[in-house]
């Protein structure tokens, strides 16, 4: 039973639009990136459902890099937010918006 390709591209579509809602409305930090995530994962679902689709590996090469920079993102974000919450004891973007002295 092969479950056709549109199906996927919904899937990642439905996964992209609540990574997108949730990046507008959340205002942590933590939350952001998590949304971000979860975007890039509906982005190499996409990768990966054409890949299938065109016999092609590009796609799925092109998930590896995804996942690298999404790695490196995430390890640099996380670095950035538990410096800025030793110091201020808040992860709101709200309050980040005055990052002065």
């Amino acid at each position: 039973m092969n479950v056709p390709a549109a199906w996927y591209l919904v899937v990642a579509a439905l996964l992209f639009g609540v990574g997108a809602f949730g990046l507008l409305t959340r205002r942590s930090a933590l939350i952001m990136f998590m949304c971000i995530e979860l975007m890039l994962n509906a982005v190499n679902l996409t990768f990966v459902t054409f890949a299938r689709t065109m016999s092609d590996v590009a796609g799925q090469a092109s998930v590896f890099f995804v996942m690298v920079v999404a790695a490196a993102e995430v390890t640099v974000g996380l670095g950035i937010v538990v410096a800025v919450f030793r110091r201020r004891s808040s992860t709101s973007v709200d309050e980040l918006a005055e990052l002065h002295g």
